[in-house]
């Protein structure tokens, strides 16, 4: 195994030293092998060799080869790993044709589209299994210009079926230890929809295996996230993002979850700048903020990207099952008393309108309610104004079926909103996927809470049944191991503001 250069490592350590290794919403920091592990800490090797197994040897020195490569860099990113000698030669030497991937997205009745990313530039095909005959889809390119990542479109798929699936990279066949499969939603309205959400993976929920095997097992059609998954903190430097983003691929926990569960995700603060921030930061540049849009775009697998090329964001909306689902992105275009910023709250207007339930799930990444930390960065205070005017929205129209949920707090609340006409909307935090605890679970004065939890791993869960005259939605909050930590059902005509008036 080749040394790293000594002014390499040199360099690193300078990186390491100008973080500070401090994490102020986090509590419970957990332990492993004596080692107190910071979610801020610069070393993601530390974690990736400290869960159920230790990183295979290869993967370690890629990750390492990367490092020195892109750590401290502020604008470099993984294309620069294509062009570098030593990564490639490293690469080569192991057979190592993939850097992430594959992701499942976008799943439809007869659709699904499936990211990765290669060492290099690359055509990629994807050969799915299916009832006679196999069927080959692409090949695309990946290319710098998308970070060495590209998207594979899937189409023509029978609802409700399930499908084995290979990834091709060059014509070669990529091995992967565990089982690549999906399944296509139904057509009917007599199949159950279930999707899970959460927050907050940091890297210990994405290493934790029992909490990716629980979820697997529960088989949803789909998983949401909303925000702080993968990038901790890197602010404007990209060569950190890249890092980061290249340190949640190699987790075994994480690969198997997302090869099989379509992921939708979204950012919140910490993957987005740092704690709290939004909008162009104080010290950074739009092009900063539209760097690290960038390095988020092509590390993910969602349907679309807000205003794209015109305008940036993360926000979208699509339908899974029973459920429409609105992600909404509560950092980029924010300012001063301006949350979502006026383009993406016109966009959001008309979707709430257009939008045929019977359910919506309606997606933010920090919490709708001002409860939990006297609504630190939320909506309730960052921004009443607006929060009020979508709330008004969907009571004028009747819009029935919302159903709120967010992140951001560590650990998992649920709150009930009251309305003065005595309608109620329901929030769903579950910001708990990295086991980390934060503020209290409950507080006295805390008079519409329906759940709560502090420190613990758990996920949220929907379970849409509509074969009833009433639909009903039935939320589970679930730990890493299946135990069922809250449990309760709403019917959607408690969900419909007509109802109350």
């Amino acid at each position: 195994m080749k040394k790293l250069p000594f002014k390499i490592l040199l360099s690193l350590m300078i990186c390491y030293s100008s973080f500070v290794n401090v994490y102020g919403q986090a509590g419970n920091i957990p332990f492993r092998d004596g080692i107190q592990f910071s979610p801020r800490w610069l070393d993601n090797l530390m974690f990736l060799n400290h869960f159920d197994k230790e990183l295979p040897k290869e993967k370690q020195v890629l990750y390492k080869w990367a490092e020195t490569v892109l750590a401290c860099e502020v604008h470099k990113g993984f294309a620069d790993l294509a062009s570098n000698r030593e990564f490639q030669r490293h690469c080569e030497m192991h057979n190592i044709k993939l850097l992430g991937g594959p992701m499942l997205g976008n799943i439809s009745s007869n659709a699904v589209s499936v990211w990765v990313r290669t060492v290099k530039p690359a055509h990629v095909a994807i050969i799915v299994a299916g009832d006679k005959k196999e069927l080959k889809f692409g090949p695309v390119t990946t290319k710098p210009e998308s970070e060495l990542s590209a998207v594979v479109q899937i189409s023509g798929l029978k609802p409700n079926t399930a499908y084995r699936y290979t990834v091709i990279v060059d014509n070669e066949k990529i091995e992967h230890p565990y089982e690549t499969s999906f399944k296509t939603l139904s057509d009917s309205k007599e199949i159950n929809t279930r999707i899970v959400f959460g927050s907050c993976f940091h890297r210990w929920g994405l290493g934790n295996e029992k909490q990716s095997n629980t979820i697997i097992n529960r088989n949803p059609h789909a998983f949401l996230g909303l925000g702080d998954i993968a990038v901790q903190d890197k602010n404007n430097r990209l060569g950190w993002h890249s890092l980061d983003f290249l340190a949640r691929d190699l987790y075994p926990a994480w690969q198997n979850l997302v090869s099989k569960i379509p992921f939708y995700a979204i950012w919140d603060d910490h993957d987005y700048f740092d704690d709290d921030k939004g909008g162009v930061p104080n010290g950074f540049s739009p092009i900063d903020r539209d760097n690290v849009w960038r390095a988020f775009r092509y590390s993910w697998n969602n349907p679309n990207y807000g205003l794209e090329t015109e305008g940036g964001g993360v926000f979208f909306r699509t339908r899974i099952g029973a459920a429409d689902i609105i992600m909404l992105d509560g950092r980029f275009f924010r300012e001063p008393g301006n949350y979502l910023g006026d383009k993406q709250m016109d966009w959001l207007k008309k979707q709430l309108l257009d939008c045929n339930g019977p359910f919506i799930i309606l997606a933010n990444g920090s919490m709708w309610s001002d409860y939990v930390s006297s609504g630190k960065d939320s909506w309730g205070v960052y921004d009443p104004i607006a929060r009020e005017s979508i709330f008004n929205l969907i009571e004028e129209n009747n819009i029935g079926g919302v159903l709120l949920i967010s992140g951001d707090r560590h650990g998992a609340r649920g709150f009930r909103i009251p309305r003065p006409s005595g309608f109620n909307f329901f929030e769903f935090e579950v910001a708990s996927l990295g086991g980390l605890s934060g503020q209290p679970a409950s507080m006295p004065e805390w008079d519409t809470q329906f759940y709560g939890i502090s420190g613990g791993y758990a996920f949220g869960e929907f379970t849409f049944d509509l074969n009833h005259e009433d639909p009903i939605v039935t939320f589970r909050l679930i730990g890493e191991n299946g135990e069922y930590l809250h449990e309760m059902t709403v019917k959607r005509s408690e969900l419909t503001p007509a109802n109350f008036r």
